[in-house]
């Protein structure tokens, strides 16, 4: 893709279409058949905005909903279908199956012979989902103008980088960009070589190798390792989730500053907050952020006293779990969180504490532990399992043993260790680190780069582990 691409940046308009080909091919060898899925979404949202823009009243709020409800019935649909089926039979002993439309349509027309009971969640849904929304909810706010080229609407709805696990971007912020000059400085194009470098090893030397040799088998059997393993499992998965995650993002801020383009920034050492709220301002930011804007704010915010302001943090977190799966663990995940959120706005509306670093410390390590407890309802299997670590931790803790199991697990304990201890060091520490690999003479980059990818190679997995946020 580089390749050519070094043949065409200079030429906008060329650049701009050879990406969106590329892309679309990047979805389609995602997601197959389900790549028809982009093309319906980025062409209704691309028509509902100029029908939003230029309509009045009433008009404008029943093309607004109808694009809501058109985007949200794609993802609850191929999201939600089995979980509601599952309830709605439990409910009231029905026996209702799931029918795969779009399989049902291909097989009619096209001759396949896809499994009408299989509905397959296509690959980033719901992430392109909202950008869609957020497109036309900013048209119906009069905060941008409805995009006049479909290829600029189907390019910024597709962009490959960060289309199937985010940032999620929005148009306010894309659209601009795609017909201005391309433009990578020196500096730029070592500080991206530098993100897609750290993101390789936040995910394959980290993130996999903990997954691999120590998480997943607590995970899938609790009720044989001690509390103290267990408990080490739930550190283990926090460390291994961000880097996971924050090292895709940090690939695709960086593969997207090599093409020219500028993505938001999605993680900030989350596990420094010092309280809920603020982990939520450096966790996932393009989605916290979009959840506040488009949902939290949109069913009044803060604006309708403190009480209605606890139930619309609730509210928020408890949907924001559902994004995440159709699953209950995942809303008792948003649930916690929602509850944290809205203690948080009590107590800091009743007790004002004169912080310091002592204060900051217990602050930090109160808020991890917070945050570590809700991470074992979004990993496990299910909430017996969450039910068997808990008591693990517990009543089963066994502090005779912590030192053989130390011996034992060295190295995948040395991988959280030092996961975590990258994660801690001084923001100005890293940035400055970000700035002499910039600096650096070409050849030198290479070097180190090299050195690096060898190191990665030597630590891979056997198998190809996925990201995480791809079953989202």
């Amino acid at each position: 893709m580089f390749g050519f691409y070094t043949m065409l940046h200079k030429h906008n308009r060329i650049r701009n279409i050879y990406l969106l080909a590329f892309s679309l091919f990047f979805y389609y060898k995602c997601s197959g058949f389900y790549f028809i899925l982009l093309l319906i979404s980025t062409l209704l949202d691309y028509i509902f905005g100029f029908k939003i823009f230029n309509s009045n009243g009433w008009r404008r709020r029943f093309f607004l909903v109808l694009s809501i409800v058109t985007n949200l019935g794609l993802l609850f649909y191929f999201k939600y279908s089995y979980f509601i089926i599952d309830t709605i039979n439990y409910l009231i002993g029905s026996e209702i199956q799931a029918l795969n439309f779009m399989a049902l349509f291909s097989n009619e027309f096209f001759h396949t012979e896809f499994n009408l009971s299989e509905i397959i969640l296509p690959v980033g849904i719901s992430f392109y989902t909202f950008q869609t929304l957020s497109y036309s909810i900013d048209i119906y706010r009069g905060k941008i103008e409805p995009c006049k080229h479909l290829l600029d609407f189907a390019f910024f709805v597709s962009f490959f980088p960060q289309l199937v696990a985010g940032p999620i971007v929005r148009a306010i912020d894309f659209l601009p960009q795609i017909n201005k000059p391309y433009h990578l400085s020196r500096e730029g194009f070592g500080n991206a070589v530098f993100l897609i470098a750290t993101g390789l090893v936040k995910k394959v030397v980290i993130s996999d190798y903990i997954s691999v040799n120590f998480v997943d088998r607590v995970f899938d059997n609790p009720e044989i390792y001690s509390g103290f393993m267990n408990l080490m499992a739930v550190y283990g998965y926090s460390i291994q989730i961000y880097c996971d995650f924050s090292g895709y993002s940090d690939m695709a801020i960086g593969i997207a500053a090599l093409l020219g383009f500028k993505l938001p920034i999605n993680f900030n050492s989350p596990y420094k907050s010092k309280s809920i709220t603020e982990f939520w301002r450096r966790w996932h930011i393009s989605l916290s952020t979009w959840l506040r804007d488009y949902l939290y704010i949109s069913v009044g915010g803060n604006r309708k006293g403190k009480i209605r302001t606890y139930i619309n943090l609730l509210i928020t977190m408890l949907l924001g779990g559902l994004w995440h799966g159709a699953a209950l663990k995942f809303i008792i995940w948003g649930g916690i969180h929602g509850l944290g959120l809205a203690f948080h706005k009590f107590w800091s509306s009743l007790i004002s504490i004169k912080k310091n670093m002592i204060w900051n410390l217990f602050s930090i390590l109160f808020t991890f532990h917070f945050v570590a407890f809700c991470w074992m309802y979004f990993r496990a299997i299910d909430i017996k399992t969450v039910e068997t670590m808990i008591y693990q931790i517990f009543f089963d803790f066994d502090v005779t043993e912590i030192s053989s199991r130390v011996r034992g697990y060295w190295k995948p304990f040395s991988f959280i260790l030092f996961g975590f201890f990258i994660h801690l060091l001084p923001s100005k520490f890293k940035q400055n680190l970000k700035n002499t690999f910039s600096s650096t003479p070409i050849y030198i980059q290479v070097v180190i780069i090299s050195i690096l990818i060898f190191l990665i190679y030597q630590a891979k997995s056997a198998e190809i582990q996925p990201f995480i946020y791809f079953q989202f």
